[in-house]
């Protein structure tokens, strides 16, 4: 769907006059994309009229085009359309109860989530309530153990409430206590009872309905129906990152009176996300997302390290922690993803080959001693067949991971020489995409 809609935009920008005919054009792609991500077709022609009314009759604005006015009208209909307020996510001491059916994500979801209050600050304890599902407990004690978050569950028990009220004892100094309730393949009378009962011993503050991404407009019945059952506060999208219908799930929750909170955007714990309707828009339509980029790099790089490493010379040593730095990140594909239209236009191929290339220096480096990182100027012939045979790479692949590095070392002597690096990375990033498309 996401890409369909960047490419009618990329269309109708290319136009040489923005008349009834180019916007009844787009309108009509706009339309299809919705339709086939599995949008509910009442709000699809919704939307489509808002924003013809809007092109059509509606005066534009001094110091910009038609074309421009009507791509901005687009952009604003699609944030109302997909939640228009960003949530406010309470960082303070909480309980929140984990609900859905069978195939959503919610063990998962509940260690990202609780990650996601870790690097808040604050103490998180998991509770694995979920006794139909027999692999349920150990699956998100695997998880917690991975995150060095602690976990309650206790497999002999069958009694759900009676879990959820020793896990709550348990972790009574925890700021945060996140519980996994079970699912089901539908919302019946038996896990509706279940539910009800947890929900009334733990009296969470935040009761969080967990969605797969690629259900579309179904989600609106399932928002509804768990709403009715405890009053949800919001939803937890799953599975973002390779749904077509993720738009569909996105506008039925918000149709359903019930926004989402989070999104779930891969498989790596850090894949999480406060869900902003105006950041995600504006990625969809190819405009960036600076300020996430920005997020994200603060919590990959360590400011502090990064100050202590720059002291000395730019040696491999530092490289390497950039690369790592820069894999926490993300994929680089997410990484341009969040940069305005330019950034994005970058071919899959070419980025899935960078980063082939990325992991390989790691393993590289890794083959080198760590005189050979901290100076590497020694590298001679002897030493590159020596570090290529305990990589098992050619000897090829090292001399450019070498001549890469030179490079980049040029480079970082210019930014020490200069303003640039006292004015911190986070502002340099800044100044470099200033001026770019959509920002």
């Amino acid at each position: 769907m996401f890409d369909k809609i960047k490419d009618s935009l990329a269309k109708f920008a290319r136009i040489g006059v923005a008349d009834k005919a180019a916007v009844d054009d787009l309108v009509r792609d706009l339309q299809r994309s919705l339709i086939q991500a599995d949008v509910n077709v009442k709000l699809v022609f919704e939307l489509s009229k808002n924003i013809k009314e809007k092109a059509l009759d509606e005066k534009v604005p001094k110091g910009i085009t038609r074309r421009e006015h009507v791509i901005n009208i687009v952009y604003d209909e699609l944030v109302e359309f997909l939640g228009k307020e960003k949530p406010k996510i309470k960082l303070e001491k909480q309980k929140i109860l984990l609900v859905g059916l069978f195939g959503s994500g919610k063990t998962t979801t509940t260690a990202k989530l609780g990650r996601f209050f870790v690097k808040k600050g604050l103490s998180v304890g998991m509770i694995s309530c979920d006794t139909w599902r027999p692999a349920a407990f150990e699956q998100l004690k695997q998880l917690a153990e991975k995150l060095k978050i602690d976990v309650y569950g206790n497999a002999k028990e069958k009694d759900p409430v009676k879990i959820v009220e020793a896990g709550v004892k348990q972790f009574k100094d925890k700021e945060v206590v996140i519980v996994d309730s079970a699912g089901r393949s539908a919302l019946d009378s038996e896990l509706a009872d279940e539910i009800k009962k947890i929900d009334k011993i733990l009296n969470a503050n935040e009761k969080l309905l967990v969605l797969s991404g690629d259900i579309g407009q179904a989600a609106q019945k399932q928002a509804e129906e768990f709403n009715k059952l405890v009053g949800l506060t919001g939803v937890i999208v799953t599975k973002m990152d390779s749904s077509a219908k993720g738009g569909g799930v996105l506008s039925a929750c918000h149709a359903a009176g019930v926004n989402t909170k989070f999104l779930g955007m891969g498989e790596k714990p850090d894949d999480f996300e406060v869900y902003d309707p105006v950041r995600f828009v504006s990625r969809l339509l190819g405009m960036g997302d600076l300020e996430g980029l920005l997020e994200k790099a603060k919590d990959a790089f360590n400011p502090e390290k990064a100050e202590e490493l720059m002291k000395g010379e730019f040696n491999l040593e530092i490289f390497y922690s950039q690369i790592e730095s820069m894999k926490k990140m993300g994929s680089l594909g997410k990484i341009m993803d969040m940069l305005p239209t330019g950034g994005a236009k970058i071919p899959k191929e070419m980025l899935g080959i960078q980063e082939e290339k990325m992991n390989k220096w790691r393993i590289m480096i890794d083959s080198m001693t760590v005189d050979e990182r901290k100076n590497p100027e020694i590298l001679d012939s002897s030493r590159i067949k020596r570090i290529s045979t305990g990589a098992g790479v050619p000897e090829s692949e090292l001399k450019e991971l070498i001549k890469q590095f030179n490079m980049m070392k040029k480079m970082m002597k210019k930014m020490k020489g200069g303003k640039g690096l006292k004015r911190g990375p986070m502002a340099n990033l800044m100044k470099n995409f200033k001026g770019m498309p959509g920002m």
